[in-house]
């Protein structure tokens, strides 16, 4: 006799767990679903949820080498020129070319004479930023800054900076 008392308190105990375990599915609050149809050709809509809006995610915009480039040269605008000089605290003009690219993992040669048979030619009315801009035949070059300005390190006794494209003679560019 007392075997079944065991198996009707067991039987018991087995309930109360289980409506309490119910009962707690119940009360918990559910966020509806959110679910986007999909369009696969060949196979129509599916229902996915979670999936976020079409257009909810946008790509990361692009980043260039030269942008990158352009970037670091910025960060050098009031480093002194010395000729010769490639980095970091000191620049000339190629120098500080050379060192900006290579802040963007790009190999760029050292003087403005190698400067200018590298890469790919670029038109001046197809410049972007951190394209490499060679002026006085081959004798100054700098980096396009966009809006009509460069980045160069311009001469003994200045600093790196920003100037006009336009203040010096043009002679050819090239994007890296």
């Amino acid at each position: 006799m007392s075997k079944h008392r065991l198996q009707k308190n067991n039987r018991i105990a087995r309930g109360l767990l289980l409506g309490a375990i119910t009962a707690g599915a119940v009360m918990i609050p559910v966020a509806p679903a959110v679910a986007q149809p999909l369009s696969i050709p060949g196979l129509g809509n599916i229902e996915i949820p979670g999936l976020p809006p079409v257009g909810a995610i946008t790509p990361d915009a692009v980043v260039t080498h030269g942008q990158r480039a352009l970037d670091a040269a910025q960060t050098k605008i009031g480093a002194p020129y010395v000729w010769g000089a490639t980095g970091p605290d000191t620049f000339d003009c190629s120098g500080l070319v050379q060192w900006a690219y290579r802040q963007a993992g790009v190999s760029v040669p050292r003087t403005t004479y190698d400067q200018i048979n590298g890469g790919t030619p670029v038109g001046k009315g197809d410049l972007q930023p951190g394209d490499v801009v060679l002026f006085y035949g081959t004798e100054h070059v700098g980096l396009y800054a966009g809006g009509g300005m460069v980045v160069h390190a311009p001469t003994p006794g200045q600093s790196v900076k920003r100037a006009p494209l336009d203040s010096m003679p043009f002679t050819a560019a090239r994007r890296y």
